[in-house]
Protein backbone atom coordinates (compact mmCIF):
# COMPACT_ATOMS: atom_id res chain seq x y z
CA UNK A 1 0.00 0.00 0.00
CA UNK A 2 3.03 2.46 1.16
CA UNK A 3 4.10 3.87 -2.01
CA UNK A 4 7.77 6.25 -2.38
CA UNK A 5 6.48 9.84 -3.30
CA UNK A 6 9.69 11.88 -2.86
CA UNK A 7 12.95 11.64 -0.44
CA UNK A 8 11.89 10.40 2.37
CA UNK A 9 8.17 10.45 2.29
CA UNK A 10 5.51 7.82 1.34
CA UNK A 11 2.09 7.91 0.74
CA UNK A 12 -0.69 5.55 1.11
CA UNK A 13 -4.58 5.50 -0.32
CA UNK A 14 -7.47 4.26 2.08
CA UNK A 15 -10.80 3.54 1.68
CA UNK A 16 -13.38 5.62 0.66
CA UNK A 17 -15.02 7.70 4.02
CA UNK A 18 -18.50 9.23 4.21
CA UNK A 19 -18.75 12.95 4.31
CA UNK A 20 -22.17 14.23 3.87
CA UNK A 21 -23.40 11.44 1.67
CA UNK A 22 -20.56 11.41 -0.07
CA UNK A 23 -17.80 9.17 -0.39
CA UNK A 24 -14.55 10.86 -0.11
CA UNK A 25 -11.05 9.22 -1.07
CA UNK A 26 -8.61 8.93 1.44
CA UNK A 27 -4.69 9.19 1.81
CA UNK A 28 -1.76 9.45 4.12
CA UNK A 29 1.52 10.52 4.06
CA UNK A 30 4.66 8.79 6.24
CA UNK A 31 7.97 10.87 6.65
CA UNK A 32 10.97 9.24 7.65
CA UNK A 33 12.74 11.62 10.11
CA UNK A 34 16.71 12.17 9.79
CA UNK A 35 16.83 10.32 13.45
CA UNK A 36 14.71 7.37 11.46
CA UNK A 37 11.25 7.76 13.35
CA UNK A 38 8.27 8.28 11.92
CA UNK A 39 6.03 11.37 11.36
CA UNK A 40 2.33 9.94 9.93
CA UNK A 41 0.03 12.59 8.60
CA UNK A 42 -3.61 11.98 8.66
CA UNK A 43 -3.92 8.48 9.34
CA UNK A 44 -6.36 6.23 7.35
CA UNK A 45 -7.59 3.25 8.18
CA UNK A 46 -5.08 0.75 9.37
CA UNK A 47 -4.88 -3.20 9.29
CA UNK A 48 -1.44 -5.42 9.47
CA UNK A 49 -0.86 -5.09 5.89
CA UNK A 50 -0.39 -1.86 6.27
CA UNK A 51 0.98 -2.07 9.74
CA UNK A 52 4.15 -4.31 8.50
CA UNK A 53 4.70 -1.68 5.97
CA UNK A 54 4.86 1.03 8.16
CA UNK A 55 6.74 -1.04 10.69
CA UNK A 56 9.64 -1.88 7.91
CA UNK A 57 10.24 1.90 7.51
CA UNK A 58 11.42 3.12 11.17
CA UNK A 59 9.54 3.52 14.47
CA UNK A 60 5.93 5.44 14.65
CA UNK A 61 6.74 8.35 16.69
CA UNK A 62 4.66 11.01 15.49
CA UNK A 63 0.92 10.82 14.41
CA UNK A 64 -0.59 14.46 13.16
CA UNK A 65 -4.28 15.46 12.66
CA UNK A 66 -3.71 18.31 10.33
CA UNK A 67 -7.67 19.50 10.97
CA UNK A 68 -10.23 18.36 13.19
CA UNK A 69 -12.25 16.61 10.41
CA UNK A 70 -9.06 13.64 9.73
CA UNK A 71 -9.32 12.14 13.33
CA UNK A 72 -11.49 9.11 12.51
CA UNK A 73 -8.44 6.54 12.81
CA UNK A 74 -6.19 8.13 15.07
CA UNK A 75 -7.39 5.75 18.36
CA UNK A 76 -6.59 2.71 15.95
CA UNK A 77 -3.26 4.17 15.30
CA UNK A 78 -2.85 4.93 18.71
CA UNK A 79 -3.50 2.07 20.28
CA UNK A 80 -1.14 0.23 17.66
CA UNK A 81 1.76 2.67 18.58
CA UNK A 82 1.17 3.88 22.18
CA UNK A 83 4.71 5.73 22.34
CA UNK A 84 3.83 7.89 19.23
CA UNK A 85 3.06 11.81 20.31
CA UNK A 86 -0.35 12.59 19.10
CA UNK A 87 -0.74 16.19 17.53
CA UNK A 88 -4.06 17.93 17.29
CA UNK A 89 -5.30 20.44 15.17
CA UNK A 90 -7.03 23.20 16.73
CA UNK A 91 -10.38 22.25 18.31
CA UNK A 92 -9.51 18.87 17.93
CA UNK A 93 -9.11 18.04 21.52
CA UNK A 94 -12.47 18.90 22.41
CA UNK A 95 -13.75 16.79 19.90
CA UNK A 96 -11.91 13.89 20.40
CA UNK A 97 -11.67 13.87 24.45
CA UNK A 98 -11.36 10.08 24.48
CA UNK A 99 -8.00 10.75 23.19
CA UNK A 100 -4.78 11.98 25.21
CA UNK A 101 -3.41 14.49 22.93
CA UNK A 102 0.61 15.47 23.41
CA UNK A 103 0.40 18.74 21.47
CA UNK A 104 -2.30 21.07 19.47
CA UNK A 105 -0.45 22.21 16.03
CA UNK A 106 0.33 25.47 14.97
CA UNK A 107 3.38 27.39 13.24
CA UNK A 108 5.72 26.80 15.54
CA UNK A 109 7.30 23.20 14.93
CA UNK A 110 7.65 20.68 17.39
CA UNK A 111 11.30 20.76 17.75
CA UNK A 112 11.45 16.54 16.30
CA UNK A 113 10.85 17.34 13.64
CA UNK A 114 10.99 21.06 12.76
CA UNK A 115 13.99 21.35 10.70
CA UNK A 116 12.76 18.73 8.41
CA UNK A 117 8.95 19.33 8.17
CA UNK A 118 7.29 23.09 8.41
CA UNK A 119 3.46 23.42 9.59
CA UNK A 120 1.61 26.14 8.50
CA UNK A 121 -1.56 26.94 10.64
CA UNK A 122 -4.56 28.01 8.08
CA UNK A 123 -6.97 31.07 10.06
CA UNK A 124 -9.26 32.99 9.15
CA UNK A 125 -12.32 30.28 9.40
CA UNK A 126 -14.80 30.65 12.51
CA UNK A 127 -15.81 26.55 11.61
CA UNK A 128 -12.54 25.07 10.59
CA UNK A 129 -8.46 25.52 10.83
CA UNK A 130 -6.29 23.32 8.88
CA UNK A 131 -2.16 22.92 9.21
CA UNK A 132 -0.50 22.70 5.91
CA UNK A 133 2.92 21.30 5.90
CA UNK A 134 5.93 21.73 3.82
CA UNK A 135 8.41 18.40 3.69
CA UNK A 136 11.69 20.21 3.28
CA UNK A 137 13.56 16.78 1.97
CA UNK A 138 11.23 16.03 -0.99
CA UNK A 139 9.85 19.39 -1.17
CA UNK A 140 6.14 18.59 -1.19
CA UNK A 141 3.23 20.42 0.33
CA UNK A 142 0.90 18.17 2.64
CA UNK A 143 -2.44 19.71 2.42
CA UNK A 144 -5.68 17.58 3.46
CA UNK A 145 -8.65 19.87 2.62
CA UNK A 146 -7.47 23.12 1.61
CA UNK A 147 -7.49 21.95 -1.63
CA UNK A 148 -9.38 18.80 -3.21
CA UNK A 149 -8.77 17.32 -6.45
CA UNK A 150 -10.90 14.59 -6.69
CA UNK A 151 -11.85 12.66 -10.14
CA UNK A 152 -15.09 13.59 -11.15
CA UNK A 153 -15.84 10.30 -12.60
CA UNK A 154 -15.31 8.57 -8.96
CA UNK A 155 -18.97 10.21 -8.23
CA UNK A 156 -22.04 9.56 -9.57
CA UNK A 157 -25.27 11.55 -10.17
CA UNK A 158 -26.19 14.15 -7.39
CA UNK A 159 -23.13 13.72 -5.93
CA UNK A 160 -20.67 14.62 -8.88
CA UNK A 161 -22.82 17.49 -9.21
CA UNK A 162 -22.42 18.40 -5.79
CA UNK A 163 -18.50 18.19 -5.67
CA UNK A 164 -18.72 20.13 -8.92
CA UNK A 165 -20.54 22.86 -7.50
CA UNK A 166 -18.38 23.02 -4.83
CA UNK A 167 -15.29 23.28 -6.84
CA UNK A 168 -13.18 20.32 -5.34
CA UNK A 169 -12.66 18.34 -8.79
CA UNK A 170 -9.77 17.91 -11.23
CA UNK A 171 -6.88 19.39 -11.82
CA UNK A 172 -8.41 22.80 -10.73
CA UNK A 173 -9.90 21.86 -7.70
CA UNK A 174 -10.24 24.33 -4.83
CA UNK A 175 -11.20 24.74 -1.24
CA UNK A 176 -14.31 23.24 -1.10
CA UNK A 177 -17.30 25.99 -1.55
CA UNK A 178 -18.69 25.82 2.04
CA UNK A 179 -15.99 26.03 3.77
CA UNK A 180 -14.58 29.10 2.19
CA UNK A 181 -17.83 31.36 3.10
CA UNK A 182 -16.70 30.44 6.58
CA UNK A 183 -13.61 32.36 6.27
CA UNK A 184 -14.78 35.89 7.63
CA UNK A 185 -11.15 37.31 8.38
CA UNK A 186 -9.83 36.04 4.96
CA UNK A 187 -7.06 38.17 5.34
CA UNK A 188 -5.58 35.93 8.07
CA UNK A 189 -5.83 33.26 5.34
CA UNK A 190 -3.89 35.44 2.66
CA UNK A 191 -1.37 35.77 5.50
CA UNK A 192 -1.02 32.05 5.68
CA UNK A 193 -1.25 31.52 1.51
CA UNK A 194 1.82 33.54 1.59
CA UNK A 195 4.03 31.56 4.23
CA UNK A 196 2.87 28.83 2.16
CA UNK A 197 4.08 29.96 -1.04
CA UNK A 198 7.06 31.36 0.03
CA UNK A 199 8.33 27.78 1.23
CA UNK A 200 8.61 26.52 -2.50
CA UNK A 201 7.17 23.11 -2.43
CA UNK A 202 7.98 21.81 -5.84
CA UNK A 203 5.15 18.72 -5.40
CA UNK A 204 1.70 18.62 -3.80
CA UNK A 205 0.20 15.23 -1.58
CA UNK A 206 -3.72 15.56 -1.23
CA UNK A 207 -5.91 13.98 0.91
CA UNK A 208 -8.50 14.06 -1.59
CA UNK A 209 -7.97 13.61 -5.39
CA UNK A 210 -4.75 13.93 -7.31
CA UNK A 211 -1.15 14.52 -6.04
CA UNK A 212 1.22 16.73 -8.33
CA UNK A 213 5.13 15.58 -8.28
CA UNK A 214 5.65 19.26 -9.78
CA UNK A 215 4.44 22.83 -10.20
CA UNK A 216 3.13 22.98 -6.41
CA UNK A 217 3.28 26.63 -6.65
CA UNK A 218 1.23 27.61 -9.57
CA UNK A 219 -1.63 24.82 -8.25
CA UNK A 220 -1.68 26.36 -4.93
CA UNK A 221 -1.87 29.83 -6.22
CA UNK A 222 -4.56 28.61 -8.48
CA UNK A 223 -6.24 27.11 -5.63
CA UNK A 224 -6.19 29.42 -2.93
CA UNK A 225 -6.96 32.06 -5.64
CA UNK A 226 -10.51 33.23 -3.97
CA UNK A 227 -8.61 34.14 -0.84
Amino acid sequence: MLEPFGTRLFVADGPTVPFLGIPYPTRMAVAVLADGGLFVWSPIAIDDALAREVDALGPVRHLVAPNKLHHLFLGAWSERYPDAKLHAAPGLARRRRDLEFDAELGDAPDPAWGGEIAPVLVRGSFALEEVVFVHHPSRTALVTDLVQRNDADAFTGWRRLAMRLVGVVGENGSTPLEWRSTFLRRSRAREARARLLALRPEALVVAHGACARSNAVPILERALAWM
